[in-house]
């Protein structure tokens, strides 16, 4: 079976499966929609010719995505007039797939759209399957690198680029306070660096002056 339709001020014929792209339609990949402007139906050798509209026709498909067409070039000259423009151009299409062709006033079996729908997504995974690869996943955890002293530590966030994110691995590597950074020689730098993939950040942001004026101030 098959059918023309019309949309966009354009005709295309069209069968089950077919995927063709056509002037832009509103709608995101996978919502349904309906050509109701049919031309003609064709099937099992008879046609059946609208006049100018199949009565109880309709085509039923589903959006693919939207996508945009290839790019024209539109170029503009005047003769001794020293006018030139060049613009490009690409369409708006929309790729939509012919799920079904409807006679006789019939509607789209949602039946049909489910079990698509369904063999298209993917197994939902169970709480017990998502723990199992969280304890499978291996992690990365920060190596102490110096010994924190002792007492309560000081609030790296006031250093400037030092989130409390940052502030956490900072701790976990050992350094808790202000006069520690700023007490940083260039191997201490070096090995921080390395071990967070700063890639110079410390000295970038002068964290050693910004420690040691906030030691000053406590």
């Amino acid at each position: 079976m098959f059918a023309v339709i019309k949309t966009g001020g354009k005709q295309y014929k069209v069968a089950e499966n077919d995927i063709l792209a056509i002037e832009k339609l509103s709608g995101d990949a996978g919502d349904s929609i309906e050509f109701s402007d049919v031309l003609m139906v064709g099937v099992e050798g008879n046609l059946e010719i609208g006049s100018p509209l199949v009565s109880g026709a309709m085509v039923a498909a589903k959006v693919v995505r939207q996508t945009r067409g290839k790019k024209i070039v539109v170029f503009k000259k005047k003769r001794r007039k020293n006018y030139r423009r060049k613009a490009g151009h690409k369409q708006d299409l929309t790729l939509v797939e012919i799920t079904e062709i409807l006679t006789g006033g019939k509607k789209p079996s949602k039946a049909k759209a489910a079990a698509k729908s369904e063999a298209k997504k993917p197994a939902k995974k169970t709480p017990a399957a998502e723990a199992k690869k969280a304890d499978d996943k291996p992690t990365k955890e920060a190596t102490a690198l110096f010994e924190a002293p002792a007492g309560d530590g000081d609030d790296l966030k006031k250093i400037s680029g030092v989130g409390p994110a940052l502030e956490k691995k900072l701790h976990a590597l050992g350094i808790t306070t202000y006069a520690q950074i700023a007490a940083f020689s260039k191997a201490d730098i070096d090995r921080v660096d390395d071990e967070l993939s700063f890639k110079g950040r410390i000295e970038r942001e002068d964290w050693l002056s910004q420690a040691k004026k906030l030691d000053e101030d406590k």
